[in-house]
């Protein structure tokens, strides 16, 4: 591929991404969103997360079936216990690290 044709392809990838993001911007810079949409809005990051966290935490990859034992899910649940508490990323992050590692110091 030559370099005017990775170009086209890097200028069309960014007018794909662009759009669809300008567009809504524009269209409804001056109106008035009802409560309801914008509490609605609001949902659809935390669903999005959980519908990318949830498979790993549930679902078994070699049989594909749910699957409560996993070593995720449990070192999960104590990690969103302190999420929720401290509201610390970094807390967090280190709550859910040592505990995934003492997991696997003692589990083998």
């Amino acid at each position: 591929m030559s370099s005017g044709a990775y170009l086209w392809l890097l200028a069309g990838m960014g007018a794909v991404t662009y759009v669809p993001r300008c567009v809504p911007l524009v269209a409804l810079a001056r109106r008035r969103i009802p409560d309801g949409v914008v509490e609605w809005l609001g949902l659809i990051a935390p669903a999005i997360l959980a519908a990318l966290v949830a498979p790993g935490l549930l679902v078994d990859p070699g049989s594909r079936s749910l699957d409560l034992t996993r070593l995720e899910l449990w070192v999960a649940v104590p990690t969103l216990l302190c999420a929720w508490r401290t509201r610390s990323l970094g807390a967090t992050v280190a709550v859910g690290m040592g505990l995934f590692w003492l997991a696997g110091k003692l589990g083998g």
